[in-house]
């Protein structure tokens, strides 16, 4: 499950790094009961990478320095938290000197970007942890433990390019050829995932009292279209089927994103898309030189607070640096 490529036995930490993931199709489906929508997802991990080195404390806590890091919540509700906790009651450890940890978490992935930061940073305790208590689990055993912290915690774990049912949490894996070189694009301000969703609603409702569309959603579909194209390793056919329901919600409550898409269409995108809930926009490009470019003409077009260039699929959360203490 997990690959060292560091040992210093006396440190007694382990740190594990993580992927962001970009929503290559993601289908939005009705309202349910439980306040969740139906999803059809094609998750895809990019090279932008959070780290997180856990090591053994009387009591967990938890630090945050890198990209967003003074708005990353500290305490219970951080998700990095809730993950060793809960895999500390699920394996069955019990008090405060043989669960507690320090977590620190180093942040590349921004929060509130739609790019699943937080659950990276859930998914990569998970794992950190498992290596520094021994406890054995595989990445599906935590993957169970994950999705009862965050929707695309599964995924952050697998990593690599995969369909999610559900809320994103059941996961099948992508038959993809090739790899996919990106432009990610920052919004200058994040955007809540309740209150895209929300707007998402809003949106359809709206539709159906002006044009007297049918009121009920109907559930989402995968895109056969594009799991070819993922297979036939050809980004120029995978580019015209991104696709993200959530995006006019996102254009509409950030109507700059619509200058970000644009610009990254003029500058030779093969591909335009907001990624999940937004606020980022994902731009494919056709090889790495090609993003260079692109990554450079959307800079210069001033319409997002930076750009990165990644590639994918990306490895899911692994161990990098284990000095865990028997």
């Amino acid at each position: 499950m997990t690959h060292v490529t560091q040992i210093d036995s006396s440190a007694g930490s382990v740190t594990a790094r993580v992927p962001a993931k970009v929503n290559l199709q993601l289908s939005v489906g009705p309202l349910r009961d439980d306040g969740y929508h139906d999803l059809v997802t094609v998750f895809h991990a990019v090279s932008l990478f959070d780290e997180v080195t856990v090591r053994k404390a009387d009591r967990t806590s938890v630090a945050v320095t890198g990209e967003g890091g003074p708005a990353v919540p500290l305490g219970p509700v951080n998700l990095a938290v809730r993950a060793a906790v809960a895999l500390a009651r699920a394996t069955g450890r019990r008090g405060r000197g043989a669960s507690g940890v320090r977590i620190e978490i180093r942040k590349r992935i921004p929060i509130a970007a739609g790019l699943a930061g937080g659950s990276a940073d859930a998914a990569a305790a998970l794992v950190a942890c498992n290596e520094l208590w021994r406890t054995g689990l595989s990445v599906a055993e935590l993957g169970h433990i994950g999705a009862q912290i965050g929707s695309d915690v599964p995924f952050a774990l697998s990593g690599g390019t995969a369909v999610g049912l559900g809320r994103g949490e059941r996961l099948t894996t992508a038959l993809v050829s090739g790899s996919y070189h990106w432009v990610l694009a920052f919004g200058a301000a994040g955007l809540a995932t309740p209150d895209v969703y929300a707007a998402c609603d809003r949106l359809r409702a709206a539709r159906v009292a002006r044009d007297g569309e049918p009121s009920e959603v109907p559930a989402p579909q995968l895109s056969t279209d594009l799991m070819a194209a993922l297979r036939s390793g050809d980004p120029a056919a995978v580019g015209p089927l991104l696709s993200n329901d959530l995006q006019p919600a996102a254009l509409s409550l950030q109507p700059l994103l619509r200058r970000a898409l644009s610009a990254g269409r003029e500058h030779g995108a093969l591909g335009a898309i907001v990624s999940g809930s937004g606020p980022t926009c994902a731009f494919l490009a056709a090889e790495p030189d090609a993003a260079r470019d692109l990554a450079v003409a959307i800079t210069g077009a001033g319409v997002c607070r930076a750009v990165v260039q990644v590639a994918g699929p990306a490895q899911g959360a692994c161990v990098v640096e284990s000095g865990a203490l028997a």
